[in-house]
């Protein structure tokens, strides 16, 4: 009888003990049941060849961790999950592994829409392009984010370069060549599209860049004018047409994809079409 009501104590003490350790961790901060986040350069030293394995492991935490949030609702979070310590987490995991694509794409997803970090997240980005030299990807999350996020058009051109060259991809070329327009730097971005027009092995890929050409150098004629002007004036022109008058330009070029450079607010040479074709009153969009 003794032996039975101590088994019975002792299955109401686990019982007891079991409901109370899930309560705490219940109540314990989210960094706290995320985890702590381990010392890669330790890791790295006696892992071995376990380490692609472990930084599998840590996307995957992560992972997890942040869909138990969606449980509830589907549509949204229920509580704010501890952003920071799930980064932490990820460049743990791209330190172990820096060929761990989950890891960046991840980041790239929750990180700079949701909580606006795109700094942190190019930091990782940058980091991983020293391994993946062959993934175009890469530069191009980190090129959209310089440009979108931070308003850096000058490293947005030049990370949508390295994802162009990488990949032959025209639509890469097309953002670089809009991004060094927008950064100032369209003698720049010029040269990329002639080198790039060169190597293009694709006739129609070559006719999409020669139409961009045109446009850069008419772009960079009512530069170059605006630069006299300047230099003779000791001021910036308000319009195109002033620099007709003062006779620095002696016309204003023709925009290949069908609309008319001006100059903005800012005096920077602007075009109507958006460096994009616009259908004619008499053409008709092939369905």
């Amino acid at each position: 009888m003794i032996r039975y009501l101590v088994g019975l104590l002792l299955l109401a003490s686990l019982a007891a003990s079991t409901h109370y350790q899930a309560d705490f961790m219940r109540q314990r901060p989210t960094v706290i049941k995320l985890g702590p986040v381990p010392q890669a350069g330790l890791v790295k030293s006696l892992a071995g060849e376990h380490l692609v394995a472990l930084s599998f492991r840590s996307v995957l935490r992560v992972m997890f961790y942040f869909g138990a949030f969606f449980e509830s609702n589907a549509n949204r979070l229920q509580k704010a999950p501890e952003y920071y310590s799930m980064f932490q987490h990820l460049e743990y995991a791209v330190k172990l592994d820096p060929y761990n694509m989950d890891a960046y794409y991840f980041s790239q997803a929750a990180f700079t829409w949701e909580i606006g970090r795109a700094k942190d997240v190019n930091r990782m980005l940058n980091y991983g392009m020293q391994y993946r030299t062959w993934d175009y990807w890469l530069p191009f999350y980190a090129g959209f984010n310089a440009a979108y996020f931070l308003k850096d058009y000058s490293a947005a051109a030049r990370l949508m370069q390295s994802a162009a060259e990488i990949s032959g991809n025209s639509l890469f070329s097309r953002l670089a060549a809009r991004f060094f327009h927008e950064a100032g730097e369209a003698e720049l971005g010029l040269v990329f599209l002639e080198t790039m027009a060169e190597g293009a092995k694709s006739e129609k890929v070559k006719s999409i860049y020669s139409l961009r050409i045109e446009a850069f150098r008419a772009i960079r004629s009512i530069e170059e004018a605006i630069g006299r002007y300047e230099a003779q004036y000791q001021e910036h022109p308000v319009s195109l047409n002033v620099l007709l008058e003062a006779k620095v330009l002696h016309d204003i070029p023709t925009d290949p994809y069908g609309g008319e450079f001006y100059l903005d607010a800012d005096g920077k040479v602007r075009t109507t079409s958006q460096f994009s074709m616009v259908p004619g009153p008499m053409e008709t969009t092939v369905q």
